[in-house]
């Protein structure tokens, strides 16, 4: 494993995701881009796997509507029936019109909150963490590509400058 990394900056986003390209090109891995917004298409030209947040979000939602028929049921027809507009209160089925925008509202806050909880738990962002990007710029108006250095050092810079970097600086790995 590589101890240096060499970190690449740049001050527009289309000549980032052009530098990523030909970086990609030269079979070079890229570790992190750290950008001030987010880049469409950047995941796809890092090769990146996609997310699977939708199909969460899908087992959330499937959840939320599962608690909203279990909550209805016993609410409504077990614990406390009641005659609400001559609607029967023995059934669940033929209730159920009426008890639709609930089952809407539970899968969606589920899907919602359930989902926002699973984005900050898998991305390692809590109250109080540590920021790890290496440069603060980088929360203003510069993006900086993270590139291992495997003894290519010169190649690396050289093919950087010629994608466009506007600043080049070697960093130990472990030091954002």
């Amino acid at each position: 494993m590589a101890s240096k990394v060499i970190h690449a900056y740049y001050n527009d986003d289309d000549v980032l995701m052009h530098a990523v390209k030909k970086i990609k090109e030269a079979k070079h891995h890229i570790e992190e881009v750290y950008c001030p917004f987010p880049v469409h298409g950047l995941d796809k030209a890092m090769g990146l796997a996609p997310t699977r947040i939708a199909i969460t979000s899908f087992m959330y939602g499937c959840l939320g509507l599962a608690v909203a028929i279990a909550m209805m049921d016993y609410i409504m027809i077990d614990d406390w029936p009641q005659d609400i507009g001559g609607k029967p209160s023995f059934s669940y089925i033929e209730n159920m019109p009426a008890f639709v925008p609930i089952m809407f509202e539970l899968t969606v806050f589920f899907a919602a909150h359930l989902m926002v909880i699973t984005f900050y738990l898998r991305s390692r962002l809590w109250p109080f963490k540590k920021a790890e990007n290496p440069d603060v710029r980088t929360t203003d108006d510069h993006f900086v590509m993270e590139i291992e250095i495997h003894d290519n050092e010169k190649e690396l810079r050289n093919l950087l400058l010629d994608t466009g970097a506007v600043e080049i600086s070697i960093a130990d790995k472990n030091d954002h």
